[in-house]
């Protein structure tokens, strides 16, 4: 195999990352910012209740299938043409779906955006990894990079609440396309291209997991609407599992795998990815009810919604840029995920103690102890996740990651909205004929809440497990250049 060359370093550092964030923010801007506009879309397309989940279904599950293969062909062809497939693909079905005029044509155009997403967003990490190796500039670009990624789906929120509410829900699409075209026109300036491994695709691998993945995504969404036990999620459920096996053994046999399993073997970097996965349920979980609480037990509208969640994204964007990207040089990774997670569980702890009669201010504490806790744990996870890395296996890592928040989401919002039902069913027996009415419905919806978060404060605890048990990274190591020779863990783990 041609070991590929380091892609040399950009000729302009800020535009640079510029270019790579605001691409970032792009992708997962969209996983939330047509939540608050499904109203809105199911009025102006006459969806039937069924399909509309599919607005946002079928961004997830192309997302979510295709990242583990968008990740890895920016590594075998080239991360910065990749990036620029992907943006293109992204900011193209964008376009489509804000001049959608049916159902179908919707549906499609988000698949087609989460196919783009899932080529952009790894291959912007591995670009943004490879691309600043000085220390103090690599730390300063991972927070930038990290707020985006963790403040983007309330970013999302707000978006999509003041589009929807004074323009239309279809300027939550058009937006992205100036957007996409001047990504397009600056990367091939300020981005230069790594050099392809020069090893072919793993098409047995690729087909397998995509479908594996894609299948697992749609079998948790179901799980959350229909139940662990209805036949469709059984079943969607065991072929993922099938598939993903399958996946397994594919790799172990061929000379290329499409994802080399010993990019598990570092504990630090396995550490991060299950953290990611626990902490993205908790935030997900978050912005799920908590968008619903507002408007549904309080009245607010989309915008007021969206403003309402805007102290957390400015949190996490404080803590990633002005605050963790400063002391990780000094304090090195480890004390960020341990006090994250930490931050993380009393903040869902906090959301328990919501009731009807609760004003903005607890709410906005809540938000505040999670905006905290994020913002010390997405820099330290981002950075962890692709030190050490080998140079043409960057790209993967970085998908892995993705694949992390991405499954950690959806697997969140299965059991957690299972949970959330069976308690709000309890309740509503207990108010008898009161629950009609709409007190009694916002007294349900908060007791079902209440359940939810009680089961995510478990979850959330498994990720201050993780980083206890897992996180043994030194201080120097997370601010070397991938394939740089560091020592990474306090004793051997290879």
């Amino acid at each position: 195999m041609t070991e590929p060359t380091h892609t040399s370093p950009s000729r302009n550092g800020g535009i640079a990352l510029a270019v790579i964030c605001v691409a970032q923010l792009m992708v997962v801007l969209d996983a939330t910012v047509v939540n608050v506009a499904l109203p809105s879309i199911r009025s102006d397309l006459n969806f039937s209740a069924a399909n509309l989940t599919w607005v946002v279904t079928a961004y997830s599950l192309a997302f979510g299938g295709l990242l583990l293969f968008g990740g890895r062909v920016g590594d075998l062809y080239g991360r910065r043409k990749m990036f620029m497939v992907g943006v293109a693909l992204f900011a193209g079905a964008s376009l489509l779906g804000g001049f959608a005029t049916s159902e179908a044509m919707l549906i499609i155009a988000r698949a087609a955006q989460g196919a783009g997403g899932a080529i952009a967003a790894p291959t912007a990490l591995a670009l943004l990894a490879t691309t600043f190796t000085e220390p103090k500039a690599r730390a300063r670009a991972f927070g930038v990079f990290a707020a985006m990624a963790a403040s983007g789906g309330a970013l999302g929120l707000l978006l999509g609440g003041v589009l929807t509410d004074y323009a239309s829900w279809r300027w939550a699409l058009f937006i992205n396309a100036p957007i996409g075209i001047l990504v397009l026109v600056l990367a091939p300036r300020v981005l230069a291209e790594s050099q392809g491994s020069g090893t072919k695709l793993d098409l047995p691998g690729a087909i397998s997991v995509t479908a594996g993945m894609s299948i697992l995504v749609y079998g948790l969404t179901t799980a959350a609407s229909d139940g662990w036990g209805s036949t469709t999620t059984v079943v969607t459920l065991a072929v993922a599992a099938a598939l993903l096996a399958a996946f397994v053994l594919v790799e172990h046999r061929t000379s290329h795998p499409l994802m080399p399993f010993h990019i598990f073997a570092d504990r630090n970097r396995t550490g991060s990815y299950l953290i990611m996965l626990f902490l993205a349920s908790a935030l997900f979980t978050t912005f799920y009810f908590m968008a619903q609480y507002l408007q549904n037990v309080h009245g607010w509208t989309p915008f007021e919604t969206g403003i309402g969640f805007l102290p957390m994204p400015t949190t996490i964007m404080f803590m990633s840029i002005v605050v963790v990207r400063r002391l990780i040089p000094r304090i090195g990774v480890r004390p960020f995920l341990t006090v994250g997670p930490i931050l993380a569980l009393a903040a869902m702890v906090s959301f328990t103690q919501l009731t009807v009669n609760s004003s903005y201010w607890p709410f906005l504490g809540c938000l505040l102890l999670l905006g905290l806790g994020m913002g010390c744990s997405f820099v330290p996870l981002t950075m962890t996740a692709v030190n050490g890395v080998a140079p043409h296996e960057t790209g993967l890592a970085s998908a892995l990651l993705n694949t992390g928040q991405q499954v950690g989401g959806a697997v969140g919002l299965a059991v957690f909205g299972t949970v959330f039902a069976h308690a709000a069913s309890s309740r509503g027996a207990e108010l008898g004929p009161a629950a009609r009415t709409a007190a009694g419905q916002a007294d349900i919806f908060v007791a079902g809440q209440q359940h939810a978060f009680q089961a995510a404060i478990v979850v959330t605890a498994l990720a201050l497990v993780a980083s206890l048990t897992l996180i043994r990274v030194k201080k120097a190591a997370t601010t070397a250049a991938p394939g740089t020779h560091t020592a990474q863990t306090d004793s051997p783990v290879h």
